[in-house]
């Protein structure tokens, strides 16, 4: 276990040297944020009686989404580990005393966790400055609040094991451009990226609970934002549970398989 906090702890620290980097994606976020609560305002306004959501739990859900995005968005790949294993370079990696899931893992994490700490605290402040029902409403009940940190943990362990899921395609792909595409396109859609998934057509929006992308981030922001009720909030979190095995044994195994028949040439 202590070599997987070490792979953690370098990768988390490398992350948090970025902070140029973090500050023009804190800037973006925030004007981001600002034009998504203006487009459904006008919406809201319009026919206020149509929104699945109410206004404040919508901008809620905005401005969380905007803070922990780097959490859940699917397009933050590590590229290198791809690379490595296209150019053979994961032998040196293998050649370690160390489980290659497990090493993918602890540094997938790390990089998430990382890129989070650097913006989620600001863009949360400025959001909670914004008076209702546009601002980030902070005052919510206890329960609710260790409610919404389990569900995001588990999201987070959710989001891992499918990208996890992906990086272990690459060991049977030659290239695995299109599956990484095909992913954060069904994540963004069935996710709650595009949309929050109170607004899908009912068929869509059923599929879409069910889902793993259902069980990332929609389910803490909408736990936060009191859009999911206090009895329903046992069942989504089982659900987390559920994918987090499912995902998590099936790139497991993948990886497994694909490196028993990997064959690696050089000199």
């Amino acid at each position: 276990m202590k070599k997987y906090l070490a792979f953690f702890r370098m990768r988390l620290l490398a992350g948090l040297q970025y902070r140029a980097a973090a500050l023009a994606g804190l800037s973006t976020q925030f004007i981001w944020g600002t034009m998504e609560i203006l487009l459904y305002r006008a919406f809201w306004l319009e026919h206020p009686e149509r929104f699945p959501m109410g206004m404040e739990a919508l901008a809620c859900y905005i401005w969380l989404q905007q803070a922990f995005l780097t959490l859940f968005a699917m397009w933050s790949w590590e590229f290198d580990l791809i690379q490595s294993v296209k150019t053979g370079a994961v032998a040196y990696e293998l050649a370690r005393p160390v489980d290659l899931y497990a090493m993918w893992m602890a540094r997938s994490l790390a990089l998430r966790l990382s890129r989070a700490v650097l913006r989620m605290l600001p863009v949360i402040l400025l959001a909670a400055l914004i008076p209702p029902p546009y601002g980030l409403r902070l005052l919510v009940s206890p329960e609710i609040f260790l409610l919404f940190l389990l569900s995001t943990v588990l999201m987070l362990l959710v989001v891992c094991a499918y990208t996890l899921l992906v990086y272990a395609l690459t060991l049977w792909l030659a290239d695995p451009s299109g599956i990484m595409v095909l992913s954060v396109a069904a994540a963004d859609l069935l996710g709650g990226g595009i949309v929050p998934l109170p607004f899908l057509p009912g068929g869509l929006r059923w599929i879409a609970e069910l889902s793993p992308f259902g069980s990332m981030q929609n389910v803490p922001l909408r736990i936060f934002s009191g859009d999911i009720p206090l009895t329903d909030i046992p069942g989504v979190l089982g659900l987390q549970v559920f994918w987090i095995l499912v995902l998590g044994l099936s790139g497991y195994a993948l990886t497994q398989c694909g490196l028993r028949r990997t064959v690696i040439a050089g000199g």
